[in-house]
């Protein structure tokens, strides 16, 4: 990983999900607030401001300090949720991990989230995308990027028919069914960013 890419990568992150902030808030009008695209489009700038520094630091401490970038400026739930997925991953990293380290890391952030959460896998919330994608990637083998992708991908649109058990949108029980869940939507996104710009 070096700066070239690793800029990429945090741009691209970043910038997807700027240019479906909109989308974003559009269905969090449905089942929260409506300020998730807001608030995710606030943390994405701060993170493309620092861009310069996050690129030029070791991976892992990139992730650590946009994680707190992400909890100071992303308010709501989604500030301390997404800020302890990266900051976990930061600190779970080798300096240059591979398939094998990403697998563990990232089931070690997830089990992070699910305790700041208190939350799980099957609540209509952020982790039915990243628990999904964490068994594709333990899988490895060949098209890995396209595979986890199409997970994301597939996971988020299965929160539709979900009903909400945590979070703003568990509120409105029944009738948060037929909405895919922002969290679930912005994690997709992200994801979807990460394997574009690794495959180039």
């Amino acid at each position: 990983m070096d700066a070239t890419m690793q800029r990429k990568l945090i741009a691209g992150v970043a910038n997807a999900v700027i240019d479906r902030a909109d989308e974003l808030t559009t269905l969090d009008q449905a089942i929260g607030d409506g300020d998730h695209g807001l608030n995710m489009r606030r943390g994405a700038i701060a993170i493309l401001e620092r861009l310069d520094d996050l690129a030029a630091m070791p991976l892992p401490d990139a992730l650590k300090a946009a994680g707190q970038t992400l909890v100071m400026k992303v308010g709501g739930a989604s500030g301390p949720l997404y800020g302890t997925l990266f900051m976990t991953l930061g600190k779970s990293l080798s300096l240059a991990p591979k398939q094998d380290d990403m697998a563990r890391a990232l089931g070690t952030a997830i089990e992070a989230v699910k305790k700041i959460g208190r939350s799980d896998v099957g609540q209509k919330t952020m982790l039915d995308v990243l628990g999904p994608v964490h068994e594709e990637l333990a899988l490895g083998g060949p098209g890995l990027l396209d595979r986890v992708q199409q997970r994301a991908a597939a996971a988020a649109a299965a929160t539709v028919p979900m009903k909400a058990t945590k979070g703003r949108a568990s509120f409105l029980g029944d009738r948060s069914i037929g909405h895919m869940d922002p969290g679930a939507r912005s994690s997709s996104l992200m994801i979807a960013a990460v394997c574009t710009v690794m495959e180039e």
